[in-house]
């Protein structure tokens, strides 16, 4: 299985997350709920590799030389999933540069990493009409109360990323659902 070192920019400020993942969609889900809209995924980048001790190495490097523009994660990102050390201000240039050279010596890099996200959030879809099928039985379980509320917001996030990634809601949910989105947009 593939890792890969990420770097995902944040859309409103100079501001990067630099990691490893196996799975970078879920890593992104992670930080923002709403991470279609939290990163700027235009400028988002993927360098891929089969062996993990290589994408360590990389992050590692990158970590020592950038140190100094090291930051604090944005206060929206959850405490847990934030990272303390892999935050880096004005480094997009220098990372994306690190990352160019590694694919010159063979390395797979998606730049811009917007189509390696549409087609993990694609390769989701019959996952995504079970689950929101699912959701909506808890929430007409639920009644309009505030305990609904996080389903909720839940539901229309997973739905508002098909949508802002360009994604045919229609035909990744069930009628019912698409119902319910369209009678809260």
């Amino acid at each position: 299985m593939s890792e890969f070192l990420y770097v995902l920019p944040c859309a409103y400020e100079d501001l990067v997350k630099l990691g490893i993942s196996r799975q970078p969609l879920q890593r992104a889900r992670a930080y923002s709920p709403r991470w279609f809209e939290f990163f700027d995924l235009d400028h988002a980048l993927l360098l891929e590799a089969d062996d993990r001790s290589e994408v360590q190495a990389w992050e590692t490097r990158l970590k020592r030389e950038l140190r100094l523009s090291n930051a604090p994660a944005p206060l929206m990102v959850a405490e847990l999933a934030a990272g303390h050390t892999e935050w880096f201000r004005g480094s997009h240039a220098d990372i994306a540069a690190f990352m160019q050279a590694q694919a010159g010596q063979g390395f797979r890099l998606h730049m811009p990493a917007r189509t390696w996200f549409l087609q993990a959030l694609d390769a989701e879809s019959d996952r995504l009409f079970s689950w929101s099928e699912a959701m909506l039985q808890s929430l007409e379980e639920l009644g309009d109360c505030p305990a609904s509320r996080p389903l909720q917001q839940a539901l229309r996030d997973a739905c508002d990323a098909q949508r802002a990634m360009g994604l045919p809601l229609e035909e990744r949910v069930p009628d019912a659902v698409l119902t319910w989105y369209q009678r809260r947009a």
